[in-house]
């Protein structure tokens, strides 16, 4: 991994982590995607993290951002899953960290730690980030992380609210059978 990951370490998504979701669903956190989710969606959401994060297929996995500076704060979230883009397999990575801890190198730091990740699984040969053109900073990150912009797509999130969004993607290498994606 690079040096500036050492400002964080990702942490497998556990049942303890409800909580850090329900701070995750604050609404100046949530302003590129489609605004707060209620407690349901909230639970529903927390049971795919934890299913996703036990799975050991490299399907994915979610992550809890933590700092790395003696304090072992929890600044957010992110992981990767898989996807079908344009008819191929592929996996898509998002974020979510504090904004408190923005603007410091976190989420470049995380999304670096999730590229070794997704890597390390052998299942994809890209990795795709979809942030909303508004959204500057995440955009930002995904160059800082060394993706390559495809493009503005049409994208929905959350499923049925439309968002133009940015196609990053990060080739993780190998020759598999998505190497076209």
């Amino acid at each position: 991994m690079d040096d500036t990951t050492r400002v964080v370490r990702i942490e497998p998504w556990t049942d303890d982590d409800f909580e850090l979701l329900r701070a995750i669903n604050a609404p100046e956190s949530m302003v590129h995607l489609g605004g707060p989710e209620s407690d349901a969606k909230l639970a529903e959401r927390h049971k795919r993290y934890v299913a996703l994060s036990a799975d050991g297929t490299g399907a994915g996995r979610m992550y809890r951002v933590v700092l790395t500076d003696g304090s072992d704060e929890a600044a957010g979230s992110i992981g990767f899953w898989e996807k079908t883009w344009r008819g191929v397999q592929v996996y898509e990575t998002g974020w979510s960290i504090f904004p408190g801890f923005q603007g410091r190198g976190v989420a470049t730091a995380a999304t670096l730690a999730v590229i070794e990740e997704a890597r390390a699984a052998h299942r994809h040969r890209h990795l795709h980030a979809f942030p909303s053109v508004d959204n500057v900073p995440s955009n930002a990150v995904c160059r800082k992380a060394g993706f390559t912009l495809l493009g503005e797509c049409d994208f929905e999130y959350p499923p049925g609210t439309p968002l133009r969004s940015n196609d990053w993607r990060f080739d993780l290498g190998g020759t598999d059978a998505t190497a076209a994606s």
